[in-house]
C-alpha cells in the first residue's frame, strides 16, 4: 500500500485527552579557509580544529553563544517515479544507483518542489530558505534537480549528497525471480530484520540512518544552513532519498518500535511527509498532517497520541505517560493506566 499525504493546514487532532485502545551547509563558498572567515554562525570562528561540531557544547547552558534558531520543518521527499518502479527488469541490466526517473518522475519531482514553495511561503516570512540533503542515486539527484527549479539561487542556502540515505541495498545486479523469491520471504520473516543476499536488512539501513541523524542534530545546533550573517528561524530542511530509507528515518527519530515500522506503508512517489517545528520547539508530524493522513501512512492510535505530545513539548522533555510504556506492561492496568 502506498500512502499519500497532502499539504494540509495544521490543525489539532481531536485524539489529544481521548482514552484510546491499546496499540515516538555545504555552502558554495571558495577554499576552506574562506569557508572559515566567511562564516558568522558563533562557533567556526572560535574552533581552530577546523571541526564545527567540536566548537560548541551540547549542554544548555554551558556556551556562551546562544544557539541558532532551529530549523522550522524538516521536509522528507521521496524520489519520483523510476525506470524501476515501472519496469522490474531494469535492475537486472542497470546498477540500481543509476537508474533514471522516467517523465513521469521528472514532472512528479517539479509539481513536488512547487507544493514546497507554496506551503514554505503560506508562512508569511520574506527570508525564508532551503537546504538540501540527497541520496547519491541517479533517480535522487534526478529529482532535486527538477524540485529544485521552484527555488531561485538566493532562497538555496546550501546541498549536501549524503551517501547514509541511500536506497536499501538489495545486492548488485538483480535476478528477477530470486528478487521476488527473496521478498516472499521477507514478508513471512519480517520486513525489519530480513537481510537480502549480498545486500541489505532495514535493521542495517537503520544503523547508518542513525550516524546521519546524529550529523543532522550537530548541523542543526551549530546552524550550518544557516547563511553566512544570517540566523533565520525561516530555514527548511528538504531530505531527498527512497520510501524504505525515509520511513526508517522516521522510526529512528520518534524511536517508534519494530513493530510500528512494520506497519508504516510506503509513501507514494513525488511524494513528502512534513515534520515541522510545534510549540516547543519539538519536530512533530501533526503540526501538518491531519489524522486522516497519519492513519493512511501507518500512524497507529499510540503514535498520533506520541505526536500531539511532540507538539507541544520543550527539547529535551521525556514523555513520562508514554502510552507505549503503559500497554506493554499488562500489570499496569491494575494501576489504572491509560492504554
Amino acid at each position: 500500500m502506498v500512502a499519500t499525504l497532502t499539504s494540509t493546514p495544521p490543525s489539532f487532532l481531536p485524539l489529544w485527552g481521548k482514552k484510546l485502545p491499546t496499540f515516538n551547509p555545504t555552502q558554495c563558498l571558495g577554499t576552506g579557509k574562506e569557508a572559515l572567515e566567511i562564516s558568522s554562525n558563533g562557533y567556526i570562528k572560535t574552533n581552530t580544529t577546523g571541526f564545527p561540531e567540536k566548537g560548541i557544547s551540547t549542554r544548555p547552558g554551558t556556551s556562551s553563544t546562544p544557539r541558532p534558531p532551529r530549523p522550522r520543518r524538516i521536509i522528507l521527499v521521496r524520489h519520483g517515479e523510476s525506470e524501476g518502479n515501472v519496469d522490474e527488469t531494469v535492475y537486472t541490466r542497470v546498477p540500481d544507483p543509476k537508474i533514471d526517473l522516467t517523465e513521469k518522475g521528472k514532472a512528479e519531482a517539479e509539481e513536488c518542489g512547487w507544493r514546497i514553495r507554496e506551503m514554505i511561503e503560506k508562512d508569511g516570512a520574506n527570508d525564508w530558505k532551503v537546504y538540501f540533503y540527497v541520496s547519491p542515486y541517479k533517480r535522487t539527484l534526478e529529482t532535486l534537480r527538477h524540485l529544485g527549479l521552484a527555488f531561485e539561487r538566493s532562497r538555496i542556502s546550501g546541498m549536501r549528497e549524503e551517501p547514509r540515505i541511500r536506497e536499501q541495498d538489495f545486492g548488485n545486479f538483480q535476478d528477477r525471480e530470486k528478487m521476488r523469491l527473496d521478498k516472499a520471504l521477507r514478508l513471512r520473516y519480517g520486513r525489519f530484520f530480513y537481510r537480502f543476499p549480498n545486500g541489505e536488512s532495514a535493521a542495517d539501513v537503520y544503523d547508518r540512518i542513525t550516524g546521519f541523524r546524529e550529523t543532522l542534530k550537530a548541523d542543526i545546533d551549530i546552524g550550518r544552513f544557516q547563511p553566512p550573517g544570517e540566523q533565520s528561524p525561516n530555514v527548511n530542511l528538504i531530505i531527498v532519498s527512497h520510501g524504505l530509507a525515509l520511513r526508517v528515518f522516521l522510526m529512528r527519530w520518534y524511536k517508534w518500535t519494530v513493530e510500528q515500522f512494520e506497519g508504516l506503508n510506503n509513501m507514494g512517489n513525488g511524494n513528502l511527509i512534513v515534520m515541522q517545528k510545534g510549540y516547543g520547539g519539538r519536530y512533530s508530524l501533526s503540526m501538518h498532517h491531519n489524522e486522516e493522513e497519519l492513519r493512511e501512512f501507518g500512524l497507529t492510535d499510540e503514535m498520533l497520541i506520541d505526536q500531539e505530545w511532540q507538539k507541544i513539548a520543550r527539547i529535551g522533555e521525556l514523555n513520562y505517560d508514554c502510552p507505549m510504556v503503559n500497554s506493554f506492561f499488562p500489570h499496569f492496568e491494575d494501576e489504572g493506566c491509560i492504554t
